[in-house]
């Protein structure tokens, strides 16, 4: 039996993985931009609000927000054969930001998901990736009736570095959020090639 070229099975692909994390203040639509893009079910460690974290957990802003994340959100998606993503959303409240040192460990780069509403609560994301040297994607989410600056207005009240990258997205739609990591992970593999940025251990 003659076997053409044809009839050669092509090996698997042994895809590459990488870990994303997704970051920002309380409410800002972490949990809504893994959910979206998420080819798996999302692992949700969401809780209801209750009166006794009033004091503690501020709600300036999304007063309508009855949830939150208490350790983490969790998807995957595969962006191409041989390359998959992890998201790991972190928790955007302040009394569980020790579990982000865990959760950056093997990070290659991170999205800081920001408000124009409320761009004050991104700063704490923003500084933590410049400290440990984590490249991150700005990902301002166009929330319906919130007021659209240009993109160089929002860099400058960020006050970014110029390699950062500032996008608008909308972290309800896939495709919106695709591209969002598309730019994450070209951004960090740069980075690292040019041997500017460690990846996180």
């Amino acid at each position: 039996m003659a076997f053409g070229r044809s009839s050669r099975k092509k090996p698997p692909v042994e895809p590459v993985t990488l870990k994303i994390l997704v970051a920002g203040g309380f409410g800002v639509g972490k949990t809504t931009l893994v959910g979206a893009v998420s080819e798996i079910r999302p692992l949700r460690t969401e809780e209801v609000l209750t009166e006794a974290g009033r004091p503690v957990d501020d709600l300036h802003g999304v007063e309508a927000k009855t949830t939150t994340t208490v350790a983490m959100d969790f998807g995957r998606i595969t962006l191409r054969e041989d390359l998959v993503l992890y998201l790991f959303g972190t928790p955007g409240q302040d009394r569980f930001w020790f579990l982000w040192d865990e959760l950056a460990q093997g990070a290659l780069g991170a999205v800081v998901l920001a408000d124009t509403r409320r761009l004050e609560d991104s700063f704490a994301a923003i500084d933590y990736f410049e400290r440990r040297g984590i490249p991150f994607t700005v990902a301002v989410n166009c929330f319906e009736g919130a007021r659209h600056y240009p993109t160089e207005t929002v860099r400058a009240a960020l006050d970014l570095d110029p390699d950062v990258e500032l996008v608008l997205c909308d972290a309800r739609d896939r495709e919106s959020v695709k591209a969002v990591l598309v730019a994450v992970v070209e951004h960090a593999l740069v980075l690292a090639d040019r041997g500017q940025q460690p990846v996180a251990t």
